[in-house]
């Protein structure tokens, strides 16, 4: 994937906390919410956005629109996008493009989700499931349990693969976890908060193979917002000192290896190899270069595969980046200090937008007791079955450090909008409903 010529950056973000799916908030509010702080954080107002994508699995057509029209019925593009769990990435993908070919100065990336209570299931039982053909080679090699969750089937036999083949072993995956919670804890948007012994992981319900429930994401609720704009607008708008240069951004979808008889493939391993090899390749850096990651670990299974595929270690050599503590503070890399997917939560179409939203908390230092030191590039890989991968590299635009501009530190700090802030960030009178009112 060739680079695009224009340099793009994040100069706002925001995000709710992550919830249990309860119904006691829906979609537009939890939109709303993001939306605001991004473009409060950004300090723009929502007519200065020229360009959004809205990103949601679980939600009719247009939910986008229904979200955004709070702010404003100002005519822009608005595409709504599901990629399965990479959503949120790809929409930020997608308004990052907008920009980098210079169709617009200012765009919007908005992900959110309701979801409902439970494992993960297919939605339609009248068609094709996207994932059948995974689904039919694991349940070949390996079997398939019927009252396990699909998504912990792939993903453990993945890990199980692993295991037989490089030696890593089940007490690896359960450190990946209680390291995950104990990040989670210094986290205010974290749906969990606990901290758990490594005794309490492995101890906690089996859910399939190897994983247990504290090794597994919950379902959730809640959302994420990037604002990207040019190198114009943001000298324009004197933003520079707050902005994080998106310096590569690559997606991969699978390869002929996802349908081998090699486990680890079904969980889209080889779409990690390609969106990471191209993303590092693009920025002009190797692994050794990233201080802080958020990656993809729907389950610890997939954490432990990824620090492979994204090349954090050499191949099959994944767990001994756990045994040298070069996965947390004091190590070489910081991995999911948000507290990741585990125990941050996993809102489909919002993960990879709250990705996004920490790493750029951390380039600007902003990250308080989970500051990552000297933080220079930052690495997101996002990941949705079927497949699509998303590896997304940042850099602080300037060695200039900024506070923030909104009266708190909201990488700290998970409040809720106020009708001060939303005045700030909706549009001019003339291109609001006035029956559409936000609900605050």
């Amino acid at each position: 994937m060739a680079p695009l010529k224009n340099k793009v950056y994040v100069v706002g973000v925001g995000m709710s906390k992550f919830i249990k799916p309860r119904g006691e908030v829906d979609y537009p509010e939890f939109g709303l919410e993001a939306a605001v702080k991004a473009l409060n954080d950004a300090k723009v107002t929502y007519d200065e956005v020229e360009y959004a994508t809205c990103g949601y699995v679980y939600g009719d057509s247009t939910a986008g629109q229904r979200v955004l029209y709070q702010l404003g019925m100002t005519q822009i593009p608005i595409i709504n996008v599901n990629n399965n769990c990479s959503t949120g990435s790809t929409a930020l993908l997608q308004a990052r493009n907008a920009v980098a070919s210079g169709m617009v100065d200012c765009a919007m990336a908005l992900g959110f989700e309701r979801m409902a209570r439970g494992s993960l299931g297919s939605t339609f039982s009248d068609r094709t499931n996207p994932l059948d053909h995974v689904s039919i080679v694991m349940a070949t090699e390996r079997g398939f349990e019927p009252k396990a969750p699909g998504a912990a089937q792939i993903f453990g036999n993945a890990g199980i693969g692993y295991m037989e083949k490089y030696g890593a072993t089940e007490d690896h995956l359960a450190k990946i976890a209680e390291k995950n919670h104990r990040h989670s804890s210094k986290n205010p948007y974290s749906q969990f908060r606990d901290i758990y012994t490594l005794e309490q992981v492995k101890q906690s319900p089996k859910v399939f193979g190897p994983l247990t429930k504290l090794q597994c994401c919950p379902t959730s609720d809640g959302a994420g917002c990037a604002i990207v704009a040019s190198e114009a607008f943001v000298k324009k708008h004197n933003l520079m000192d707050q902005a994080i240069e998106i310096c590569a951004q690559v997606m991969a979808t699978d390869s002929p290896r996802l349908l081998t008889t090699d486990a680890i493939e079904w969980a889209g391993a080889d779409m990690t190899r390609r969106a990471a090899a191209d993303a590092y390749a693009q920025a002009g850096i190797t692994p050794k270069d990233v201080q802080v990651i958020e990656l993809h670990d729907c389950f610890s299974a997939n954490e432990l595969l990824t620090y492979d595929t994204l090349g954090l270690t050499p191949p099959g050599q994944a767990h001994k980046l756990i045994d040298s503590g070069d996965n947390t503070y004091g190590g070489k890399y910081v991995v999911n200090p948000s507290g990741g997917l585990i125990s941050k939560g996993h809102p489909l179409g919002a993960t990879g937008l709250a990705q996004c939203a920490e790493l750029t908390w951390q380039l600007r230092n902003w990250a308080g007791d989970r500051q990552v030191p000297d933080c220079k590039y930052a690495l997101q890989h996002n990941v949705g079955l079927g497949g699509a991968v998303v590896v997304s590299i940042y850099k602080k635009a300037n060695s200039n450090r900024t506070q923030p501009h909104v009266g708190y530190n909201p990488a700290t700090e998970a409040r809720p909008i106020t009708q001060e802030e939303y005045n700030k960030a909706v549009a001019k009178e003339q291109n609001r409903a006035q029956f559409l009112e936000a609900k605050l």
